[in-house]
């Protein structure tokens, strides 16, 4: 048990309590006194509303199972299906057309188009490496990864490969002709650049002289007009830089002396507290609310050992550069920061309310990591993060627009209680649970004078789809799921009425992540499609893929297809509302293959977070892929094997089995972490092993199929014992 200070009736852990006091009230111009009064009346007041919603979602459940147990048949009829979740209010009326209100909202979010990381702010090490990650080196990306053919004579060794190195510099100039062409000729062909009249020349390989074909796209460069170190491009309101050095490795062996060209990349990143974290008390918010404070301030640092030497991680200052017009042109040299509170489910012991009770988590950081984020608005940060005075908060797992209503007032009563600005706290609407992509406007009605951020999330959206429809039959295999209607018809709804709304040049419009950070190929090939879709920004797993990724967002103009997509078609909620049931006869060897891949993941993820608290990680899949794994890839696993546990595609022995079966081949994949506990010695003592278990056995009982309240149980279990 935490030691706990009492304060305005709050009984609140003393690292929590210190940390406040102490770290974070100084510098906001609040008093201590007035803050805790102020936090424990918002306790007070929303608490009981927070567990009515959650009561009225278990409700709506029942009732929704209690339909599909009476009408359990593949053609039951559709239309007496709608009109029952009109009945119950699951699906609400749709208003008049609006357009949202969101006003001081930076430049990343209004302006450009590109990647997005998310990261666990548990982590400071990830957390600096995302905040840094606005700028990454194009050339070590490709040279790097798949994204350039790793085989033959160009395949990856100990030493620099010049032969791969040549392929990386030939598409850096194919890039370079694409996002900035010469008037005359290639890049490839460039022997010097050098500026004139405030023109970027190139002096090609037989002496004729040309320039960008555009020449509007080079606005800045640093060193000396006849001899530029950075040549800065604006492509698509997004930037690259072109490095310049003759004498270095590569610069040497290049015709125009380009060492690299640098990307602008992670314009924005979402510091996680919620589905990539492991935090079960109020030692694990505490690490949350410091390293998040750390951000805030610009002070945040991180030593580790790096080949024998001592690193010291630091946020990186902004880009300086002579502007075109010989003044000083200034870039931000760190991505825009989001923080993503939990949901409205969970409590946590840090602190409990006057009667004893355990506050709800998300009322929690809506507090903290605002009253933390006064800090950058007051200016106390070497380091500045929104240049509009602006909070942004995204938040996870409301369900329909009730939820989101909840929300806002949240939030007004939290900007009263710190005395900010009304609407000065932005919120981002994830997209993910069935009841707000059939609900979406509505949703965006609630929040039309603060949102800035809505997206889509295959894993968590597809979670919540089997749950809800848990008892309707058995559903089709996870990857026949990505390629059915009603995911379609999500996606393009998403991105349909985030236009309607007015979300264009005021909000981002997102896309999911890209699970396998090994293949950048692929990804190289797939990812594309998102700002196809119009959507402005997107998920990428590591800098590193966001540095590849935003080419993307220089081939497409994203607000220019947002113009084209207005025009089309809307997508139909009813296709949303079709329910993706088995149709076809699956033999056993599929059916069990289904099964080895889903608890494979589950008990790869579920063993880590339990015993080591890692709420992210690269997992290894049965075929040793690594790919990323959070809370949202458990909910989507666990709850598919329950679905088919519940309509007799699988039986529990046969889950049993094979999740020991799995156990053993997960044991050996991490046999080399000397911090890793084997499931396999004793299957009834592990925890990890207990809680996969669980996660699937009970999961039609977990509200909402989320996996929060078993995994917190049992690492709350580990922590007690090793403390004990």
């Amino acid at each position: 048990m935490s030691e706990r200070v009492e304060i305005s009736g709050l009984q609140v852990a003393k690292s929590i309590y210190n940390l406040v006091t102490k770290d974070i009230i100084p510098g906001t111009n609040l008093s201590e006194s007035n803050f805790w009064h102020s936090f424990a009346k918002i306790i007070e007041k929303f608490s009981p509303i927070n567990e009515a919603l959650l009561v009225e979602r278990e409700n709506m459940q029942q009732e929704i199972d209690s339909w599909h147990k009476k009408n359990i048949k593949n053609d039951f009829s559709f239309s007496d299906y709608k009109k029952f979740l009109q009945k119950i209010n699951y699906l609400v009326p749709v208003g008049s057309d609006f357009s949202i209100n969101t006003s001081n909202v930076d430049h990343e979010i209004t302006s450009q188009a590109g990647p997005q990381l998310v990261v666990p702010v548990m982590n400071a090490r990830f957390a600096l490496n995302a905040a840094n990650a606005r700028w990454g080196s194009l050339y070590d990306s490709l040279y790097g990864t798949d994204a350039i053919p790793n085989d033959g004579k160009i395949k990856k060794t100990k030493q620099y490969n010049p032969a791969r190195g040549e392929k990386v510099i030939s598409y850096g100039k194919s890039f370079l002709d694409n996002s900035a062409p010469l008037a005359i000729g290639s890049h490839a062909s460039v022997v010097r650049y050098y500026i004139q009249d405030e023109i970027l020349k190139a002096q090609l390989e037989d002496n004729s002289i040309t320039g960008l074909l555009h020449t509007e796209k080079f606005i800045g460069y640093t060193g000396e007009l006849e001899n530029p170190k950075i040549i800065l491009i604006k492509n698509n309101n997004l930037h690259f830089e072109i490095h310049v050095d003759r004498d270095s490795n590569i610069g040497a062996f290049d015709s125009a002396g380009v060492k690299d060209i640098y990307m602008e990349a992670a314009l924005t990143t979402i510091m996680d507290c919620e589905d990539s974290v492991a935090a079960v008390d109020a030692e694990d918010k505490a690490l949350i609310y410091h390293n998040w404070l750390g951000l805030m301030k610009g002070d945040l640092e991180e030593t580790l050992i790096k080949n024998g030497k001592s690193i010291t991680r630091k946020m990186n200052p902004d880009r300086v550069y002579k502007g075109v017009n010989g003044k000083a042109l200034v870039l931000p040299g760190r991505s825009l920061l989001f923080v993503r509170n939990v949901g409205h489910l969970m409590t946590n012991p840090a602190i409990l309310d006057s009667k004893g009770k355990e506050v709800p988590e998300g009322i929690m950081d809506a507090v903290f990591t605002s009253l933390i984020a006064i800090h950058d608005i007051n200016g106390n940060s070497q380091f500045s993060n929104s240049k509009t005075g602006s909070i942004y908060i995204v938040k996870p797992k409301m369900h329909g627009p009730k939820e989101v209503a909840f929300t806002n007032n949240l939030f007004d009563a939290v900007e009263t209680a710190l005395s900010l600005t009304p609407n000065t706290i932005k919120v981002g609407i994830m997209d993910e649970e069935r009841r707000t992509s059939i609900n979406l406007k509505e949703c965006i009605r609630q929040v039309k004078d603060r949102i800035v951020f809505i997206n889509t999330g295959f894993l968590d959206r597809t979670g919540d789809e089997i749950h809800t429809s848990m008892e309707a039959g058995p559903f089709s295999p996870k990857d026949r799921l990505k390629s059915m209607p009603w995911i379609t018809a999500y996606e393009d709804q998403n991105v349909d009425i985030g236009i309607s709304c007015g979300l264009v040049g005021k909000a981002q419009i997102g896309k999911g992540m890209w699970a396998i950070p090994e293949n950048m190929a692929d990804m190289m090939e797939q990812k594309i499609n998102h700002p196809m879709s119009g959507a402005n920004t997107a998920w990428v797993p590591s800098p590193t893929a966001a540095v590849l990724h935003a080419t993307h967002y220089h081939q497409i103009d994203v607000f220019d297809r947002q113009k084209i997509l207005s025009n089309r078609t809307p997508a139909n909620v009813d296709d949303i509302l079709r329910i993706p049931l088995l149709n076809e006869h699956l033999t056993s060897d599929q059916i069990q293959k289904e099964l080895d891949n889903n608890t494979q993941g589950i008990l790869g993820y579920v063993v880590r977070w339990v015993e080591q608290g890692v709420g992210c990680s690269k997992v290894p899949d049965i075929n040793n892929v690594g790919l990323m794994e959070d809370r949202a890839t458990l909910r989507i696993s666990s709850q598919h094997i329950t679905n088919w546990l519940k309509h007799g595609i699988v039986l529990e022995d046969q889950v049993i089995s094979t999740l020991k079966r799995m156990a053993k081949i997960v044991d050996k994949q991490n046999s080399n972490d000397p911090l890793y506990k084997k499931m396999s010695i004793d299957f009834n003592e592990s925890n990890a092993f207990q809680a996969a278990c669980d996660l699937i056995i009970n999961g039609a009982d977990q509200p909402s199929g989320y996996t929060e309240p078993l995994l917190h149980a049992y690492r709350q279990k580990v922590k007690f014992k090793n403390l004990a």
